[in-house]
Protein backbone atom coordinates (compact mmCIF):
# COMPACT_ATOMS: atom_id res chain seq x y z
CA UNK A 1 0.00 0.00 0.00
CA UNK A 2 0.91 3.64 0.17
CA UNK A 3 1.98 3.40 3.82
CA UNK A 4 5.72 3.83 4.24
CA UNK A 5 6.26 4.52 0.52
CA UNK A 6 8.71 7.40 0.22
CA UNK A 7 11.26 8.93 -2.06
CA UNK A 8 14.81 8.53 -0.83
CA UNK A 9 15.47 12.06 -2.01
CA UNK A 10 12.96 13.43 0.49
CA UNK A 11 15.63 15.16 2.53
CA UNK A 12 14.06 18.49 1.58
CA UNK A 13 10.59 19.70 2.40
CA UNK A 14 8.61 21.80 -0.01
CA UNK A 15 9.86 25.37 -0.31
CA UNK A 16 6.67 26.71 1.22
CA UNK A 17 6.99 24.78 4.49
CA UNK A 18 8.08 26.80 7.51
CA UNK A 19 11.63 25.96 8.51
CA UNK A 20 11.87 23.51 5.64
CA UNK A 21 14.99 21.46 5.24
CA UNK A 22 15.67 23.37 2.06
CA UNK A 23 16.87 26.15 4.35
CA UNK A 24 19.70 23.86 5.44
CA UNK A 25 20.50 22.30 2.09
CA UNK A 26 23.89 23.92 1.78
CA UNK A 27 27.04 21.82 1.69
CA UNK A 28 27.74 22.76 5.29
CA UNK A 29 24.34 21.50 6.42
CA UNK A 30 24.75 18.19 4.62
CA UNK A 31 28.22 17.56 6.00
CA UNK A 32 28.06 15.01 8.85
CA UNK A 33 28.70 16.56 12.26
CA UNK A 34 31.29 14.81 14.40
CA UNK A 35 29.65 14.04 17.75
CA UNK A 36 31.95 12.90 20.54
CA UNK A 37 31.24 11.24 23.91
CA UNK A 38 34.13 13.25 25.40
CA UNK A 39 33.52 16.29 27.57
CA UNK A 40 32.49 19.24 25.41
CA UNK A 41 35.08 21.98 24.85
CA UNK A 42 34.69 25.20 26.80
CA UNK A 43 33.44 28.27 25.00
CA UNK A 44 36.02 31.00 24.49
CA UNK A 45 34.16 34.26 25.09
CA UNK A 46 35.09 37.39 23.18
CA UNK A 47 35.38 40.64 25.19
CA UNK A 48 31.92 41.64 23.93
CA UNK A 49 30.42 38.30 24.95
CA UNK A 50 32.02 38.56 28.38
CA UNK A 51 30.47 42.01 28.82
CA UNK A 52 27.04 40.77 27.67
CA UNK A 53 27.20 37.81 30.06
CA UNK A 54 28.27 40.03 32.97
CA UNK A 55 25.45 42.52 32.37
CA UNK A 56 22.88 39.72 32.01
CA UNK A 57 24.13 37.93 35.11
CA UNK A 58 23.70 41.07 37.19
CA UNK A 59 20.10 41.48 36.01
CA UNK A 60 19.11 37.84 36.49
CA UNK A 61 20.73 37.63 39.95
CA UNK A 62 18.88 40.76 41.02
CA UNK A 63 15.63 39.09 39.97
CA UNK A 64 16.46 35.93 41.94
CA UNK A 65 16.84 38.12 45.03
CA UNK A 66 13.17 39.06 44.67
CA UNK A 67 11.29 35.76 44.40
CA UNK A 68 7.97 37.60 44.76
CA UNK A 69 8.70 39.32 41.43
CA UNK A 70 9.32 35.96 39.74
CA UNK A 71 6.01 34.63 41.10
CA UNK A 72 4.29 37.79 39.92
CA UNK A 73 5.71 37.27 36.42
CA UNK A 74 4.46 33.70 36.30
CA UNK A 75 1.01 34.73 37.51
CA UNK A 76 0.83 37.25 34.67
CA UNK A 77 1.79 34.51 32.22
CA UNK A 78 -0.94 32.26 33.58
CA UNK A 79 -3.58 34.98 33.44
CA UNK A 80 -2.87 35.52 29.75
CA UNK A 81 -2.48 31.88 28.75
CA UNK A 82 -4.51 30.34 25.96
CA UNK A 83 -7.54 28.44 27.24
CA UNK A 84 -8.13 24.87 26.12
CA UNK A 85 -11.40 25.71 24.36
CA UNK A 86 -9.72 28.53 22.42
CA UNK A 87 -6.82 26.26 21.57
CA UNK A 88 -9.07 23.51 20.25
CA UNK A 89 -10.81 25.94 17.93
CA UNK A 90 -7.50 26.39 16.09
CA UNK A 91 -6.50 22.72 16.02
CA UNK A 92 -8.77 21.29 13.36
CA UNK A 93 -5.99 19.17 11.83
CA UNK A 94 -4.95 17.71 15.19
CA UNK A 95 -8.54 16.91 16.10
CA UNK A 96 -9.46 15.34 12.76
CA UNK A 97 -10.62 11.76 13.24
CA UNK A 98 -7.66 10.37 11.28
CA UNK A 99 -5.18 12.20 13.55
CA UNK A 100 -6.84 12.10 16.97
CA UNK A 101 -5.08 8.90 18.08
CA UNK A 102 -1.69 10.40 17.22
CA UNK A 103 -1.93 12.69 20.26
CA UNK A 104 -0.58 11.41 23.57
CA UNK A 105 -2.66 14.01 25.43
CA UNK A 106 -5.71 15.38 23.64
CA UNK A 107 -5.48 18.74 25.45
CA UNK A 108 -1.88 19.36 24.25
CA UNK A 109 -2.09 19.99 20.53
CA UNK A 110 -0.09 21.92 17.93
CA UNK A 111 -2.12 24.81 16.65
CA UNK A 112 -1.95 27.72 14.25
CA UNK A 113 -1.83 30.41 16.96
CA UNK A 114 -0.07 33.73 16.54
CA UNK A 115 -0.23 36.83 18.68
CA UNK A 116 -0.47 36.75 22.45
CA UNK A 117 -3.86 38.19 23.38
CA UNK A 118 -5.98 36.96 20.52
CA UNK A 119 -6.55 33.90 18.40
CA UNK A 120 -5.79 33.92 14.69
CA UNK A 121 -6.25 30.83 12.60
CA UNK A 122 -3.67 30.32 9.87
CA UNK A 123 -4.95 27.42 7.85
CA UNK A 124 -2.92 28.13 4.75
CA UNK A 125 0.68 27.84 5.92
CA UNK A 126 0.46 25.99 9.27
CA UNK A 127 2.98 28.42 10.69
CA UNK A 128 3.87 26.50 13.87
CA UNK A 129 2.65 22.98 13.17
CA UNK A 130 5.35 20.66 11.84
CA UNK A 131 4.12 19.20 8.56
CA UNK A 132 5.41 15.88 7.25
CA UNK A 133 5.82 15.73 3.51
CA UNK A 134 4.58 13.33 2.05
CA UNK A 135 3.76 11.47 5.21
CA UNK A 136 3.34 7.98 6.56
CA UNK A 137 -0.44 8.44 6.71
CA UNK A 138 -1.57 8.61 3.08
CA UNK A 139 -5.11 9.80 3.87
CA UNK A 140 -5.56 13.34 2.53
CA UNK A 141 -7.22 14.63 5.69
CA UNK A 142 -4.14 13.68 7.74
CA UNK A 143 -2.34 16.64 6.13
CA UNK A 144 1.13 15.48 7.23
CA UNK A 145 0.14 15.61 10.90
CA UNK A 146 2.48 15.03 13.84
CA UNK A 147 2.05 16.48 17.33
CA UNK A 148 5.02 18.83 17.07
CA UNK A 149 5.52 22.59 16.91
CA UNK A 150 8.25 24.90 15.68
CA UNK A 151 9.66 27.12 18.44
CA UNK A 152 11.87 30.12 17.73
CA UNK A 153 12.51 33.74 18.69
CA UNK A 154 14.67 34.76 15.74
CA UNK A 155 15.48 33.84 12.18
CA UNK A 156 19.14 34.56 12.95
CA UNK A 157 21.51 31.77 11.97
CA UNK A 158 23.23 32.12 15.34
CA UNK A 159 20.20 31.14 17.45
CA UNK A 160 18.97 27.54 17.63
CA UNK A 161 15.50 26.72 16.40
CA UNK A 162 13.54 24.01 18.16
CA UNK A 163 10.87 21.47 17.43
CA UNK A 164 8.89 20.84 20.63
CA UNK A 165 7.03 17.55 20.52
CA UNK A 166 5.39 14.88 22.64
CA UNK A 167 6.98 11.60 23.65
CA UNK A 168 6.35 9.44 20.57
CA UNK A 169 3.64 6.76 20.64
CA UNK A 170 4.33 3.31 19.13
CA UNK A 171 2.17 4.09 16.09
CA UNK A 172 3.95 7.43 15.54
CA UNK A 173 7.57 6.18 15.77
CA UNK A 174 7.93 6.22 11.99
CA UNK A 175 6.42 9.70 11.79
CA UNK A 176 8.91 10.92 14.41
CA UNK A 177 11.95 9.62 12.52
CA UNK A 178 10.44 10.94 9.28
CA UNK A 179 10.45 14.37 10.90
CA UNK A 180 14.09 13.99 11.95
CA UNK A 181 15.16 13.15 8.39
CA UNK A 182 12.95 15.67 6.65
CA UNK A 183 14.03 18.62 8.77
CA UNK A 184 17.64 17.42 9.17
CA UNK A 185 17.53 17.55 12.97
CA UNK A 186 21.05 17.07 14.41
CA UNK A 187 20.10 16.75 18.10
CA UNK A 188 17.24 15.15 20.04
CA UNK A 189 16.91 16.21 23.70
CA UNK A 190 14.78 13.84 25.82
CA UNK A 191 13.72 15.14 29.23
CA UNK A 192 11.78 12.15 30.54
CA UNK A 193 12.13 8.51 31.37
CA UNK A 194 10.07 6.06 29.35
CA UNK A 195 8.02 4.88 32.34
CA UNK A 196 7.27 6.65 35.62
CA UNK A 197 6.81 4.53 38.75
CA UNK A 198 4.22 5.81 41.21
CA UNK A 199 3.51 4.72 44.76
CA UNK A 200 -0.08 5.12 45.92
CA UNK A 201 -0.66 5.27 49.68
CA UNK A 202 2.55 3.28 50.14
CA UNK A 203 0.68 0.10 49.36
CA UNK A 204 0.52 -0.29 45.62
CA UNK A 205 2.69 0.67 42.67
CA UNK A 206 1.59 1.45 39.17
CA UNK A 207 3.45 2.57 36.10
CA UNK A 208 2.64 5.31 33.66
CA UNK A 209 4.14 5.22 30.19
CA UNK A 210 5.51 8.69 29.45
CA UNK A 211 7.22 7.98 26.15
CA UNK A 212 7.47 5.06 23.76
CA UNK A 213 10.81 3.35 23.14
CA UNK A 214 11.61 4.72 19.71
CA UNK A 215 15.41 4.87 20.08
CA UNK A 216 16.97 1.96 21.98
CA UNK A 217 18.80 -0.38 19.58
CA UNK A 218 20.38 -3.24 21.48
CA UNK A 219 20.71 -5.09 18.17
CA UNK A 220 22.51 -3.77 15.11
CA UNK A 221 19.61 -1.61 13.98
CA UNK A 222 15.84 -1.09 14.13
CA UNK A 223 13.39 -0.47 11.33
CA UNK A 224 10.24 1.62 11.31
CA UNK A 225 8.46 1.19 7.98
CA UNK A 226 10.87 2.52 5.38
CA UNK A 227 13.24 4.05 7.97
CA UNK A 228 16.24 2.38 9.57
CA UNK A 229 18.08 3.61 12.69
CA UNK A 230 21.37 2.44 14.18
CA UNK A 231 23.34 3.36 17.29
CA UNK A 232 27.06 4.01 16.77
CA UNK A 233 27.93 4.46 20.45
CA UNK A 234 26.31 4.96 23.87
CA UNK A 235 27.89 6.87 26.74
CA UNK A 236 26.85 8.07 30.20
CA UNK A 237 28.00 11.28 31.87
CA UNK A 238 28.70 12.19 35.48
CA UNK A 239 25.59 14.37 35.32
CA UNK A 240 23.31 11.36 34.65
CA UNK A 241 22.81 11.98 30.96
CA UNK A 242 22.69 9.12 28.46
CA UNK A 243 24.28 10.04 25.13
CA UNK A 244 23.71 8.12 21.92
CA UNK A 245 25.23 8.81 18.53
CA UNK A 246 22.63 7.54 16.10
CA UNK A 247 22.34 7.30 12.34
CA UNK A 248 19.01 7.37 10.53
CA UNK A 249 18.13 6.90 6.88
CA UNK A 250 15.59 5.53 4.46
CA UNK A 251 16.24 1.85 3.76
CA UNK A 252 16.59 2.28 0.02
CA UNK A 253 18.50 5.58 0.14
CA UNK A 254 21.91 5.89 -1.46
CA UNK A 255 22.56 9.10 0.46
CA UNK A 256 24.75 9.08 3.60
CA UNK A 257 22.77 8.55 6.82
CA UNK A 258 21.89 11.52 9.00
CA UNK A 259 23.99 11.72 12.19
CA UNK A 260 21.96 12.52 15.30
CA UNK A 261 23.09 13.15 18.88
CA UNK A 262 20.40 11.75 21.19
CA UNK A 263 20.65 13.16 24.74
CA UNK A 264 18.40 11.67 27.40
CA UNK A 265 17.99 13.10 30.90
CA UNK A 266 15.67 10.60 32.65
CA UNK A 267 16.06 12.24 36.06
CA UNK A 268 13.89 15.31 35.44
CA UNK A 269 10.57 14.69 37.26
CA UNK A 270 7.28 15.25 35.46
CA UNK A 271 5.83 18.73 36.20
CA UNK A 272 8.79 19.34 38.54
CA UNK A 273 12.41 20.47 38.43
CA UNK A 274 15.77 18.77 39.04
CA UNK A 275 17.55 19.20 42.38
CA UNK A 276 20.26 21.27 40.69
CA UNK A 277 21.04 22.71 37.27
CA UNK A 278 24.11 20.60 36.41
CA UNK A 279 22.48 18.08 34.07
CA UNK A 280 20.37 20.62 32.19
CA UNK A 281 23.42 22.82 31.64
CA UNK A 282 25.44 19.82 30.49
CA UNK A 283 22.89 19.35 27.70
CA UNK A 284 23.35 22.97 26.72
CA UNK A 285 27.16 22.68 26.75
CA UNK A 286 26.98 19.66 24.44
CA UNK A 287 24.98 21.65 21.90
CA UNK A 288 27.04 24.88 21.95
CA UNK A 289 29.19 23.69 19.06
CA UNK A 290 26.34 22.32 16.93
CA UNK A 291 25.75 24.97 14.23
CA UNK A 292 22.11 26.18 14.31
CA UNK A 293 22.17 26.09 10.50
CA UNK A 294 22.29 22.27 10.55
CA UNK A 295 18.62 22.08 11.48
CA UNK A 296 16.25 22.50 14.45
CA UNK A 297 16.96 20.83 17.79
CA UNK A 298 14.14 18.44 18.74
CA UNK A 299 13.13 18.64 22.41
CA UNK A 300 10.53 16.43 24.06
CA UNK A 301 9.38 15.21 27.43
CA UNK A 302 6.02 13.47 27.67
CA UNK A 303 3.54 16.18 26.65
CA UNK A 304 6.22 18.42 25.14
CA UNK A 305 5.41 21.61 27.06
CA UNK A 306 6.60 21.74 30.70
CA UNK A 307 10.12 20.37 30.86
CA UNK A 308 10.45 20.99 27.12
CA UNK A 309 9.46 24.65 27.43
CA UNK A 310 11.78 25.12 30.40
CA UNK A 311 14.79 23.76 28.53
CA UNK A 312 14.03 25.78 25.40
CA UNK A 313 13.79 28.96 27.48
CA UNK A 314 17.15 28.35 29.17
CA UNK A 315 18.93 27.41 25.94
CA UNK A 316 17.44 30.29 23.94
CA UNK A 317 18.17 32.91 26.61
CA UNK A 318 21.85 31.98 26.95
CA UNK A 319 22.34 31.96 23.18
CA UNK A 320 20.73 35.37 22.76
CA UNK A 321 22.83 36.89 25.55
CA UNK A 322 25.97 35.57 23.84
CA UNK A 323 25.07 37.43 20.62
CA UNK A 324 24.23 40.61 22.51
CA UNK A 325 20.43 40.40 22.28
CA UNK A 326 19.62 41.84 25.69
CA UNK A 327 15.88 41.55 25.10
CA UNK A 328 16.57 37.99 26.31
CA UNK A 329 16.51 39.40 29.86
CA UNK A 330 12.70 39.52 29.59
CA UNK A 331 11.69 35.92 30.31
CA UNK A 332 8.01 36.84 30.34
CA UNK A 333 8.27 37.95 26.74
CA UNK A 334 10.21 34.81 25.75
CA UNK A 335 7.78 32.40 27.40
CA UNK A 336 4.80 34.33 26.03
CA UNK A 337 6.21 33.97 22.53
CA UNK A 338 6.88 30.26 23.04
CA UNK A 339 3.34 29.75 24.34
CA UNK A 340 1.99 31.43 21.22
CA UNK A 341 3.81 28.72 19.25
CA UNK A 342 2.88 25.78 21.53
CA UNK A 343 0.46 26.20 24.40
CA UNK A 344 1.57 25.60 27.99
CA UNK A 345 5.31 25.98 27.47
CA UNK A 346 6.82 26.15 31.01
CA UNK A 347 4.00 24.64 33.04
CA UNK A 348 4.66 25.55 36.68
CA UNK A 349 5.96 28.42 38.79
CA UNK A 350 8.70 26.08 39.97
CA UNK A 351 9.83 25.46 36.38
CA UNK A 352 9.75 29.19 35.66
CA UNK A 353 12.01 29.94 38.63
CA UNK A 354 14.29 27.08 37.55
CA UNK A 355 14.83 28.94 34.28
CA UNK A 356 16.28 31.85 36.22
CA UNK A 357 18.44 29.56 38.36
CA UNK A 358 19.89 27.63 35.41
CA UNK A 359 20.56 30.82 33.43
CA UNK A 360 22.39 32.40 36.40
CA UNK A 361 24.46 29.25 37.00
CA UNK A 362 25.44 28.98 33.34
CA UNK A 363 26.35 32.67 33.03
CA UNK A 364 28.50 32.39 36.17
CA UNK A 365 30.18 29.31 34.71
CA UNK A 366 30.87 31.00 31.36
CA UNK A 367 32.29 34.11 33.04
CA UNK A 368 34.41 32.11 35.49
CA UNK A 369 35.90 29.91 32.77
CA UNK A 370 36.55 32.87 30.51
CA UNK A 371 38.31 34.77 33.31
CA UNK A 372 40.41 31.72 34.13
CA UNK A 373 41.50 31.41 30.49
CA UNK A 374 42.57 35.05 30.44
CA UNK A 375 44.73 34.53 33.56
CA UNK A 376 46.37 31.50 31.97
Amino acid sequence: GARGRRRSAMAAASAGNHLSSSSSSSAAANKPFNFSPDSPPQLHLSPDQLRHCTDALRAFKDKLQTPQEIHKEFRSLQSNRTRVLDMKSSCSVALDSVNYSKNRYTNILPSHLVGHNHIELIASDDRNRVVLNPCNDYRASARGYINASFIETSSSGSISRFIATQGPLPHTFEDFWEMIIQYRCPVIVVLTRLVDNHNVLNCMDFKTVKCGDYFQTEDVHREFGNICIATKWISSTDTNLILRHMEVNYKESEEPPLSVLHIQYPGWPDQGVPKNTHSVREILKRTYNVPPTLGPIVVHCSAGIGRTGTYCTIHNTIQRVLVGDMSALDLVKTVTLFRSQRMGMVQTAEQYRFCYEAIVDELEDLISESTRQMVI
